[in-house]
């Protein structure tokens, strides 16, 4: 594994992905922000927080981990995918028509 990239394995099997510093840091800083967002989800319902303020906040989660789901479904289409058909893996194809049904709930 080189500086400029990191490798993320995932934790229920054995495929894995090398990531670009940037894609890596992109990734990172909009789950960092989800996480603050929550966070203060938390803090509106510690003080009581009117309902609907709260349902916005969470309406603005869900966006912003459908922006994160875009952006990571595009970076493997663009990687993982591809370079898998051109390899002659075409299960990969499969793999993803299998999984868009789980993202678009």
């Amino acid at each position: 594994m080189g500086e400029d990239k990191k490798e993320e394995v995932c934790c229920c099997c054995e495929k894995h992905k090398e990531r670009s510093d940037k894609e890596y840091r992109d990734l990172m800083n909009r789950l960092k922000r989800i996480e603050g967002q929550v966070r203060g989800i938390q803090g509106m319902l510690e003080k009581d927080a009117y309902c609907i303020d709260i349902l916005v906040q969470v309406s603005a989660i869900n966006a912003a981990l459908n922006s994160f789901n875009k952006k990571l479904l595009a970076n493997h289409i663009g990687t993982c995918v591809a370079e898998n058909i051109r390899e002659g893996h075409d299960e990969v194809i499969q793999e993803l028509v299998d999984v868009l049904p789980k993202l678009m709930k």
